[in-house]
């Protein structure tokens, strides 16, 4: 099992479609059902955690494009 501690530090230093493809990952495998119950709880965790991070670095973003246009106003696009 990996230490809480240990999954932040690796979560931290990854970029952004790093921590997206994990997260990718992790949820295939969750829903996979071939993981105990310890193993999806810290799934879970790892999970949480991504989401978070992504989130943080999506909300970073948006405050730099909002920074870059003159107005401050962003654009509405599709990816």
């Amino acid at each position: 099992m990996i230490a809480i501690g240990k999954i932040m530090y690796n979560i931290r230093s990854m970029k952004f479609e790093d921590n997206l493809a994990k997260l990718e990952d992790t949820v295939r495998k969750m829903e996979s059902g071939d993981l105990s119950l310890d193993q999806m709880i810290a799934s879970f965790e790892e999970g949480r955690q991504l989401i978070d991070k992504c989130t943080k670095d999506l909300e970073s973003i948006r405050l730099r494009i909002e920074k870059v246009t003159k107005d401050g106003g962003v654009e509405n696009f599709e990816i």
